[in-house]
């Protein structure tokens, strides 16, 4: 069975007056208590978890986790590792013939290709013209899945990075 205490502590109700001055102090006539029972804590903030990065801050680019790319009037596989990954970057495609140009990013498990995201100038537009979109985003691979990019002319670019962001587990990878 538990114990109570009872506490009459000038230095201690002074330091809860100093850290929660909202809370105005105890007032007279509280007094603070203790017990010999022990009362779990559970904290369930990000600073727990043992990572305080902001959400925005971990998906950056950095040297060292950056796989960039180029691609132009061929088909790559930029990543075959499990995981979240973060794409960010541009497609730009120039129209000098009357034929359909595309650029487009794709999810592989190896038989067939899923596209995710997709840059089509049609055959039909001006020549000369020349349209940009940019890229950023996150895509998922499972066991035996490849992220594909593909480039149907030299006329149609895509140019960026790929970082993974999280393992397959969603754990978390810093910059």
């Amino acid at each position: 069975m538990a114990q109570e205490f009872t506490i009459r502590s000038e230095d201690i109700e002074s330091k809860i007056n100093q850290l929660l001055p909202s809370q105005g102090g105890f007032g007279a006539g509280v007094d603070f208590s203790a017990s010999t029972m022990v009362i779990p804590i559970v904290d369930l903030t990000e600073t727990a978890e043992g990572g305080a990065t902001r959400a925005d801050l971990q998906v950056a680019l950095s040297h060292a986790t950056a796989t960039v790319f180029n691609i132009s009037a061929t088909t790559t596989t930029v990543i075959n590792t499990t995981g979240y990954w973060r794409i960010i970057g541009t497609s730009t495609i120039s129209s000098t013939t009357a034929t359909d140009r595309t650029c487009t990013i794709g999810i592989s498990d190896g038989t067939t290709t899923k596209l995710v995201w997709q840059h089509i100038q049609p055959s039909n537009a001006t020549l000369g013209q020349t349209t940009t979109n940019n890229i950023d985003l996150i895509v998922f691979l499972s066991a035996g899945d490849s992220l594909i990019l593909s480039s149907n002319t030299s006329d149609a670019f895509i140019v960026g990075s790929v970082r993974q962001v999280a393992d397959i587990s969603g754990n978390l990878v810093n910059p």
